[in-house]
């Protein structure tokens, strides 16, 4: 199942890369089906939080018409960095599943671990490396493409 829902996180992937944007992608999850997907939308919106993870929250929410996703799990293709596990955090999301680790600013484990490494009353449950290695094409090709 959670590969699954993990290549629905990589066309969102995909379809960032297609519109110039760093191919992240997210998709929430909440009793076996998907609420919510979210991509990188940086560059079309000038939006410093403009991740993947935070415009997948984001519409979650407004669909649970609630700021709490609690028993929710959000897939992604790459490790969340401060920002995003931050928001995961704050939205109480039950589980994080993603596929690539993020060795320069990854906060699930690379670099540090915020669900863990911190006092927070929620503990967020993860699992990193579901589909690695489809999950790190799309970015690899990307940068190729800019360099």
């Amino acid at each position: 199942m959670k590969e699954k829902f993990m290549r629905l996180a990589i066309e969102q992937a995909r379809i960032a890369a297609a519109e110039g944007e760093v191919p992240v992608g997210a998709v929430i999850v909440k009793d076996g089906k998907v609420i919510s997907v979210g991509r990188n939308v940086r560059e079309k919106t000038s939006q410093a939080d403009g991740h993947a993870e935070m415009i997948a929250i984001r519409n979650a929410c407004e669909v649970l018409n609630s700021p709490f996703l609690t028993d929710c799990d959000i897939y992604v293709t790459l490790e969340p960095c401060p920002m995003c596990a931050g928001a995961i955090l704050q939205a109480r999301i039950h589980k994080v599943i993603f596929g690539a680790y993020e060795e320069k600013s990854g906060a699930v484990g690379s670099v540090f671990n915020l669900f863990y490494d911190f006092v927070f009353p929620h503990k967020v449950l993860f699992e990193g490396g579901v589909l690695e290695e489809e999950c790190l094409t799309p970015l690899t090709d990307f940068f190729k493409e800019k360099r």
